[in-house]
């Protein structure tokens, strides 16, 4: 009597292959989810159309699929170095750098728990839960927004962390794939630094507000991080120029981020922000766009920048050389 050998199972692991990505793509609270890109994508071209309807011009279907994809930007070997990152963080990333990640949710319970051992109980633990909720959603927004600018500057300071941040700014064009552009040593950095900072703020206002606290989320996300993640994040790493005018001081579009990649070394170091402008323009980092520079051109200066190895060896050897970092020049008077 023959015992059937059981055969491989493809089905199974394609779905195992194809999890990763579909984990990417279609839940709403992902940072890349096909909702938010469709999103980015509509308000593009409700920015094209309007602008030149502006101008007297008509766009027409051929137009717009050309302004928004432009050869030039999506067939550039920079975007394809782009594309094998995203492959690398949604597939790889995570087995490799997993087990040193910190747990923000960790840090929240650790954090309140020795708070109440030593302090006893909160203050604000009567607080009706509304409150609560429009406390916990800001501050968790701003902590996220800090962390953000702090783990940005120290990339911009530190000769060591800037050999690795050095990887996403030599992206020559921008699109929505090259927030994905980020070394492995970089992505541990800043999910530990966020960690930290949500974490640690979480804490204290679970210890503060006691049996009261939560956070509500949306999606599994921040309710006003999902609202920028939903509009204008992806737009950041676009060729599209939008300003957000009279809020451009409070609030970062997608032209500050441009400026941020600036070859030009007069905003060297400036819009370091995520979302809002709060942290730049209190530390003075802040510079508000308006028109589009005549020359505004990307990349920073690198060998092989758009190849498998200087995207993911060469910043080890610049690391422990001491790559210097690109120095800023004042900006020119307005």
């Amino acid at each position: 009597m023959s015992i059937a050998q059981p055969g491989f199972d493809f089905a199974a692991a394609g779905h195992r292959l194809a999890a990763p990505l579909l984990d990417t793509l279609l839940p709403l609270g992902s940072t890349f989810s096909l909702v938010s890109l469709i999103c980015a994508l509509l308000i593009a071209a409700g920015h094209v159309v309007l602008s030149r309807r502006a101008r007297g011009r008509r766009t027409s279907a051929r137009l717009l699929a050309r302004a928004l994809f432009p050869r030039k930007v999506w067939l550039n070997a920079s975007s394809r170095l782009d594309l094998v990152f995203f492959v690398f963080n949604v597939w790889c990333a995570g087995l490799l750098l997993g087990a040193a990640l910190l747990s923000g949710q960790a840090i929240t319970k650790v954090l309140s728990g020795w708070l109440g051992a030593n302090l006893g109980e909160g203050p604000l633990a009567a607080t009706p839960w509304p409150i609560v909720a429009v406390v916990g959603t800001l501050a968790g927004f701003l902590a996220y927004e800090l962390s953000y600018w702090v783990d940005h500057w120290l990339s911009h300071k530190v000769k060591f962390l800037w050999a690795f941040h050095k990887v996403h700014h030599t992206a020559e064009v921008l699109t929505p794939l090259t927030v994905y552009r980020v070394h492995p040593i970089e992505s541990l950095k800043f999910a530990n630094i966020a960690a930290l900072a949500t974490g640690g703020t979480g804490g204290v206002l679970a210890w503060a507000f006691g049996p009261a606290w939560h956070q509500p989320l949306i999606f599994g996300q921040n309710a006003i991080f999902l609202v920028f993640a939903m509009s204008v994040i992806h737009l950041q790493h676009s060729h599209a120029w939008m300003t957000f005018r009279p809020f451009g001081k409070w609030l970062l579009s997608p032209a500050h981020h441009q400026i941020h990649h600036s070859a030009d070394p007069a905003h060297f170091g400036k819009n370091l922000g995520s979302c809002l402008a709060v942290w730049d323009r209190l530390f003075g980092t802040l510079h508000v766009p308006d028109k589009r520079p005549a020359s505004l051109t990307f990349g920073a200066v690198a060998t092989d920048p758009h190849s498998l190895t200087g995207g993911f060896a060469t910043p080890f050897v610049e690391a422990f050389k001491g790559e210097p970092i690109p120095r800023a020049v004042p900006l020119p008077a307005e």
